[in-house]
């Protein structure tokens, strides 16, 4: 799912996978796991073909929706200090598909667009990049 994070917006830092994942989620259950179990199927999602004709790469990116557990346990309880402890306490009571890193799928150079190509072809379809992008010396001299 990194991937194809990563074709449609353009590039994709660990932030910007959270808020793609949310916005995924927001859509419904069933469409995260359909992405999760294969990407490529984002091909087909109207959002997705709409951005891709305008060349937006916006489509799904929704980190607003992270927010919205904590927004809700605060206006029930009255309380906002305490929903990282009881959210913790619930996620170690629960495994879970997706936490972490692995929820991003196989790891792989986004930057080849053959590799793109085979791995999800009709999303590359949809947002071509023929030849990888290139970074400036001094932004690998800033790292």
């Amino acid at each position: 799912m990194g991937a194809a994070a990563y074709l449609i917006g353009g590039g994709c830092s660990d932030d910007s996978f959270m808020d793609f994942r949310a916005g995924l989620i927001a859509l419904r259950c069933d469409r995260y796991e359909k992405a999760a179990a294969c990407p490529d199927s984002l091909a087909d999602h109207p959002a997705v073909i709409a951005a891709a004709e305008v060349h937006r790469d916006e489509a799904f990116f929704c980190g607003e929706v992270d927010y919205a557990a904590s927004a809700a346990f605060e206006r029930i309880t009255g309380d906002s200090e305490d929903f990282h402890e009881a959210w913790d306490k619930h996620r170690a009571s629960r495994k879970r598909f997706g936490q972490g890193a692995e929820g991003m799928g196989e790891v792989f150079d986004f930057d080849d667009p053959r590799e793109m190509r085979c791995r999800l072809p009709r999303l590359t379809a949809l947002y071509p990049r023929e030849t990888p992008r290139q970074t400036s010396p001094s932004s690998d001299a800033a790292m």
